[in-house]
């Protein structure tokens, strides 16, 4: 796994480990004790929606390891009276401990996560976007080269890797192509002279073999099933053929009286 690879992985631990969107502080420090207000005089480089606003609440708490607040979760006031609640919006985190926010993460009004935004080299420039769909990752796009854009992109499907692309002359083109299949690469397609088309695919004959194995049971437990319902329809039709009709009921005979001979 690519470096990089490994920092997305520890964005989600580390987000999991100072929780995923509940508004409890780390027992650690004194920010534990309650709401507190950001810290003044610095820079910390938040990219959370806060500063100005009377319909923010801001809570700051330490995450593991951290002797100072590196944690902040930014709440909206949202409704009047009785409705009047607080939404979790935004959570950001300094992950290496250096003063400066370099992961935030958005939710909307009903508490899903949105979007991740995270500054992976720790340089003060975002490199890293990933976006949710139902709780899980769905789509992750990576500037590598420090342009601001970014030039790989990993597409997933319910939560697992489908197919992923990648920009390594950086213009602006991908130029190589992976699939996986059940979240494991099966085959890589590479533009050799970057002039837009696939020159090669490499396969995982591993991964493929694995892949047809499972296609062609599937496709047996199909054939097998569909089988066994005409078998059963078969054996339905031919009892109700076999079964014995019964004959409608014979009309009464009148019985007959005799007539007397004419004197």
């Amino acid at each position: 796994m690519a470096p990089r690879s490994l920092f997305v992985v520890s964005l989600l631990a580390v987000a999991g480990a100072v929780g995923c969107g509940g508004s409890q502080q780390s027992a650690a420090g004194p920010a534990a004790m309650g709401p507190s207000k950001p810290l003044l005089g610095r820079d910390d480089q938040s990219r959370c929606d806060f500063k100005g606003r009377s319909d923010r609440e801001v809570i700051e708490s330490n995450g593991p390891g951290a002797s100072v607040p590196n944690v902040r979760r930014v709440f909206g006031i949202l409704g009047e009276g009785d409705d009047r609640r607080r939404v979790l919006f935004c959570r950001e985190i300094d992950t290496n401990l250096d003063g400066s926010k370099d992961v935030v993460r958005t939710y909307n009004d009903k508490g899903d996560t949105i979007d991740e935004q995270a500054d992976s080299n720790y340089d003060g420039r975002v490199d890293t976007w990933i976006r949710f769909s139902g709780g899980r990752i769905a789509k992750v796009e990576i500037d590598n080269n420090g342009d601001g854009r970014p030039d790989e992109t990993r597409y997933y499907v319910k939560g697992k890797i489908s197919r992923a692309q990648r920009d390594t002359n950086f213009d602006g083109r991908a130029d190589v192509w992976e699939i996986y299949a059940d979240g494991q690469l099966e085959r890589m397609g590479a533009d050799l002279d970057f002039d837009g088309h696939v020159d090669r695919w490499d396969r995982d004959e591993v991964a493929h073999r694995v892949a047809e194995e499972k296609e062609r049971e599937e496709e047996e437990k199909a054939a097998a099933q569909k089988k066994a319902d005409e078998e059963a329809e078969a054996k339905a039709a031919q009892a109700k053929q076999s079964r014995p009709t019964a004959e409608p009921p014979k009309a009464p005979q009148k019985a007959t009286v005799p007539t007397k001979a004419a004197p």
